[in-house]
């Protein structure tokens, strides 16, 4: 399949499962064309289709409940129970047993294109073994949550720019349109039930948000709480892409919220999977960190590494899997991961030039 049948099939695959926007989804065909960047988060169904066939040898490395859609964009901040700033993987939507190794070559191919675009200024060998280096280690010190408190003082300075100020979070949010129709009585309940407090009059507004899962319903409800907005999201979800072509790859249900739970992580107690829906608390604190808000003088290896690190953080929620990671990297020279990125990076520009000049589905 080329990339606009890949994209039909699919689409009329999730269409199956959950209800879709439209205009939303006519969005998502827009920034994809943008730039290769943007079309590798839009993408993850396709990342899964040409994995197998691009990275032979990587698609038989041991399993684990990975990730999926991880780039470099998928990481974010949060407030745990102590009120704690805690910085990591931001969006699970896509987790599922898979190879390890597919985690750690989209984060790397991710950069790779993010450089490409000048998001990112590191060297293609030097990124790779930036992301290898914190992942092998963190391996080996069997996880490390990032508390930004008294540590990683440089990584809490970089998650808290200016770019982050409440006081345009919140405008920007509170400017959004109340949602038009009529809004089924689940999505009512599942907000309800995540506001701070019982009886709280709120309005639900329709948020537009990510690539990935543009296109699904993502129902925001906002209400005047004890002197400030606060806002509640959920999003609509079903079983990840890694299975639309294959599924026979694994139980045909919603990992969210185990691969939270068996995380070497700091939990968010707001975000949580109410039947299909992820529901989270949405703040200036809690929310996804894009490269392009980040200052510029950032160290982007020591970011690179990080990510790696909590790479790994998700990877040890499988207890098993430890060992049998550790000793096929021991198999693996010869900057394998920079090779395996360079070819998944080549191959979603082909499918992204094919996209932009071909018919929409």
């Amino acid at each position: 399949m080329n990339i606009q049948q890949a994209t039909e099939r699919y689409e009329a695959w999730l269409k199956s499962r959950l209800a879709l926007i439209p205009a939303d989804l006519e969005l998502k065909h827009q920034r994809m064309a943008e730039s290769p960047f943007p079309f590798l988060r839009a993408t993850f169904y396709r990342w899964a289709e040409r994995w197998p066939e691009v990275c032979p040898d990587l698609a038989a490395a041991p399993p684990v409940l990975a990730v999926g859609d991880l780039h470099v964009d998928n990481f974010g901040t949060w407030r745990d129970a102590e009120g704690r700033l805690v910085w990591g993987i931001n969006d699970f939507d896509e987790a599922c047993p898979m190879p390890y190794a597919n985690d750690l070559v989209r984060l790397a191919a991710s950069a790779l294109l993010a450089a490409g675009e000048n998001h990112l200024s590191l060297a293609s060998a030097d990124a790779c073994d930036a992301i290898l280096q914190g992942y092998v280690e963190m391996l080996a010190k069997g996880g490390c949550p990032f508390v930004l408190a008294e540590r990683h003082r440089w990584l809490r300075e970089a998650a808290l720019g200016n770019l982050r100020d409440p006081v345009k979070f919140w405008e920007k949010l509170d400017a959004l349109a109340p949602v038009a129709e009529t809004i089924a009585p689940e999505v009512i309940a599942v907000l309800k039930r995540w506001l701070p407090e019982k009886g709280l009059s709120y309005r639900v507004v329709h948020r537009i948000a990510g690539l990935g899962s543009l296109g699904r319903q993502r129902f925001v409800a906002l209400a005047d709480w004890r002197g400030g907005l606060v806002a509640r999201e959920a999003k609509a979800l079903t079983v990840s892409a890694w299975l639309w072509e294959k599924p026979a790859a694994g139980a045909a249900e919603i990992l969210y919220q185990k691969i939270l739970a068996t995380s070497v992580r700091v939990l968010d107690p707001w975000v949580q999977l109410d039947g299909s829906w992820i529901v989270r608390r949405l703040a200036p604190d809690c929310s996804r960190v894009e490269l392009a808000a980040l200052p510029k003088d950032r160290d982007e290896q020591k970011l690179l590494q990080a990510m790696g690190q909590e790479t790994a953080n998700v990877h040890l929620g499988d207890g098993c899997a430890r060992a049998a990671i550790q000793a096929d990297l021991e198999k693996r020279h010869g900057h394998w991961l920079q090779k395996a990125a360079e070819a998944m990076a080549e191959a979603t520009q082909q499918d992204w030039h094919q996209w932009r000049t071909a018919p929409k589905p």
